[in-house]
């Protein structure tokens, strides 16, 4: 089940893993305009949502995704582990250290590392 939680006072639409799949344009739409119908300044996606290639660099999925949610002004937490895909990407590795330097998408383990950061 997807809830609207406070997270260090921030509204945060955390999403279940068990949800329709994000593999396109209009999923994320979806996503985004469910957390903002909700008043969520975040949406905390669990990994398990996207589809495989979303951590596939090269099949621009990851981009596209996260241009919509920069495009709604709804930021975005990929929640969970992806450290094999990153270990075996550069090119992601990279990607995932940029968007966490950021304050508009952020790759991180589970929702208490989200609390964490949001401090």
């Amino acid at each position: 089940m997807s809830d609207v939680q406070l997270i260090q006072d921030v509204p945060v639409m955390v999403y279940a893993a068990d949800g329709d799949p994000v593999g396109r344009e209009q999923d994320a739409l979806d996503l985004i305009g469910d957390a903002g119908y909700r008043g969520a300044v975040w949406a905390a996606v669990p990994v398990e949502r996207f589809a495989p290639d979303f951590l596939v660099l090269r099949t621009r999925l990851a981009g596209a995704v996260i241009q919509k949610f920069v495009q709604y002004g709804v930021k975005l937490a990929v929640v969970g582990d992806i450290t094999a895909a990153v270990e075996a990407s550069e090119a992601l590795r990279d990607f995932v250290r940029e968007c966490n330097r950021g304050t508009q998408t952020w790759f991180v383990a589970d929702l208490a590392e989200l609390e964490e950061r949001l401090k």
